[in-house]
């Protein structure tokens, strides 16, 4: 058995799952849009949103856990954090059962994380998020998918994104945007994702 990553106050996790057996998690609409409302509800309070992605069997995430959680008074501040992600999944797969009258485990298992190990994989990491629906060809290009982060970066609409966090990573928007524009080379990034890439 594999052993599962732990997530601790102050640094930055890639979190993932898909649905069980590979099926679909994600129906219609009103799902993308319940499943980020349960998002702001369980996982804002704990960690800061770098990057997200949503695809009809499986999702990809980047947050960094809140330095602040180091200060609530619980037994096990790793077992909280993850219990708060748990809360979350367990939540929408117990909404999606009754919505559509389905029964047995949504998702695959366990949800995925993984620690991001530097700087060039957290830059890697956001692009390969965003990425991700023109790679698995939900669209020919991934800047008309509607269920990611990706747009959230080009507005002054409010967000609940770690935006400006995010946009002075890369320096501004431009070097954002360009970044993103760099190709599909995934050689960078193989190494960094290969236990998680769907």
């Amino acid at each position: 058995m594999q052993k599962v990553e732990k997530l601790w106050p102050g640094f930055f996790y890639h979190i993932f799952n898909r649905g069980n057996n590979r099926e679909n998690i994600f129906y219609e609409e009103k799902n993308y849009r319940y499943f980020l409302h349960l998002w702001v509800k369980y996982i804002v309070p704990i960690a800061e949103t770098y990057a997200y992605c949503l695809m009809m069997n499986h999702f990809h995430f980047l947050v960094r856990i809140k330095e602040s959680i180091k200060t609530l008074e619980v037994v096990d501040v790793s077992l909280y954090i993850s219990q708060q992600f748990s809360n979350l999944f367990n939540a929408y797969a117990k909404a999606i059962n009754k919505e559509y009258n389905r029964t047995g485990s949504l998702f695959q298992a366990r949800f995925g994380r993984k620690r991001v190990s530097n700087e060039a994989h957290l830059y890697n990491l956001i692009h390969y998020i965003h990425f991700n629906p023109q790679k698995h060809g939900f669209v020919e290009d991934f800047r008309d998918y509607p269920y990611s982060s990706y747009h959230a970066f080009l507005t002054n609409k409010k967000t609940r994104l770690a935006r400006q966090a995010v946009i002075d990573l890369f320096g501004d928007i431009d070097e954002f945007i360009n970044f993103h524009d760099r190709g599909n080379d995934y050689q960078n990034i193989q190494a960094l994702v290969k236990n998680d890439d769907f």
